[in-house]
């Protein structure tokens, strides 16, 4: 498949409504723009697969606690899934069909395979984009219960989520209300993008952060900062025509913008 048919593919999906949109299949259309041969459908019918056992292993009468306990088990313990703890920045860690080979990932990734196989077991969950870890929980009033796909589908209470952020900054901080709020499927890609955008800005891949600002912006279309920095992306891969194009954009969208001179002084470079 091309990559245009890939982007098309992604804005079909993401612009759907929440309930009709399948975040598995966005999600491997994410790692489709990495390995343009990538079999969707074999990753999907994994999921429905996993999500079948799980069903044959629920008692007739099955509880909220039960099925957690119950997918904990078939994902963590018979099929191994862990969070990578010593690799976290590996970028195949944040590609689903990779996560599903190596049965490895981030909190995100394993996160996302969760809430798969509970939406294919009809037990609504939500994800929590608690900031520095990604969480789940049942999408039940007052639940009180919290699931962490990375830490081999541990239970955690509220005061436990305050200890977790504390530990990932290695401070005391105080929870906020609004960090266990529940986030949409669109929110999720967002953030698994945002783990990968990073990444390759940070390996100084551009061309692959150029492909996932790609998918960013189809997300959020016209957001001043996300086409300011593919802007600066493609000044720096000396693609002038596209550069010019996000960073006119970016002023225009942000004219009082405090780096304005600067990106002004980009644009008459590209002019020269």
């Amino acid at each position: 498949m091309e990559s245009h048919q890939i982007y098309q593919l992604f804005e079909q999906e993401v612009n759907q409504a929440q309930t009709n949109l399948n975040l598995a299949k966005a999600s491997l259309y994410i790692a489709q723009l990495n390995e343009l041969d990538l079999d969707l459908k074999a990753y999907l019918n994994a999921l429905d697969t996993m999500a079948l056992e799980v069903k044959e292993r629920l008692p007739k009468a099955s509880y909220p606690l039960k099925i957690i306990q119950t997918i904990n088990q078939y994902l963590f313990q018979d099929l191994g899934f862990h969070g990578n703890t010593e690799d976290y920045y590996d970028p195949q860690n944040s590609y689903l069909n990779h996560v599903i080979e190596r049965r490895v990932g981030i909190p995100i990734t394993l996160s996302v395979i969760y809430l798969e196989i509970a939406d294919r077991l009809a037990f609504p969950m939500v994800g929590i984009g608690m900031p520095g870890h990604f969480l789940i929980r049942p999408e039940f009033e007052e639940v009180g219960i919290f699931v962490d796909s990375f830490n081999q589908g541990e239970i955690l209470f509220e005061q436990d989520c305050e200890e977790r952020l504390q530990q990932i900054y290695q401070q005391s901080l105080k929870l906020q209300p609004h960090f266990l709020e529940p986030v949409t499927k669109q929110q999720i890609l967002f953030r698994m993008l945002n783990n990968l955008k990073q990444i390759y800005i940070q390996r100084q891949q551009l061309k692959k952060a150029a492909q996932i600002l790609d998918l960013i912006l189809i997300l959020s279309p016209n957001d001043p900062l996300e086409l300011r920095e593919r802007g600066l992306i493609y000044y720096q891969l000396q693609n002038w025509l596209k550069a010019r194009e996000d960073l006119e954009m970016y002023l225009a969208l942000f004219p009082q913008a405090q780096d304005a001179n600067a990106i002004r002084q980009l644009l008459e470079q590209i002019g020269q």
